[in-house]
């Protein structure tokens, strides 16, 4: 299997973990009845826990993207060493994203998003040669 394959499985399995910990900062906080039910009105959460589930949203905005061009890449045939490494360098990227903006560590988030959007500009580059 292509390791860009690989690396779009870890990153969807990222997405779905990286809700569980502000899930679990919501039943904290709020208890479980109310993490429980409709959710109308349910507010966006303090502390570490509204950076997880920004956290968490961003990741989703970012897999799409990044989906796309890695079945792009990889059904036009044109996988290689610099769409591999971006692939790599994206999950990579991610983890430190996720860890980081949960800590709240601004400067590092915001690099860590920059080397994302490097990977994705990667694997842009990649579909292009």
């Amino acid at each position: 299997m292509k390791i860009e394959l690989v690396m779009l499985g870890w990153s969807a399995l990222l997405c779905l973990v990286l809700a569980v910990p502000y899930t679990l900062g919501f039943i904290a906080q709020l208890g479980l009845p109310t993490v429980a039910g409709n959710r109308e009105n349910f507010p966006s959460g303090t502390g570490w826990v509204g950076r997880a589930r920004r956290a968490h949203a961003n990741m989703v905005e970012n897999l799409a993207p990044f989906t796309a061009l890695v079945l792009a890449v990889v059904l036009a045939g044109k996988t290689g060493p610099i769409s591999a490494a971006a692939a790599e360098l994206f999950l990579f990227a991610r983890i430190v994203h996720a860890a980081v903006y949960i800590a709240g560590l601004v400067w590092v988030r915001t690099l860590a998003f920059a080397v994302n959007v490097v990977a994705l500009l990667m694997l842009v580059a990649a579909l292009l040669a």
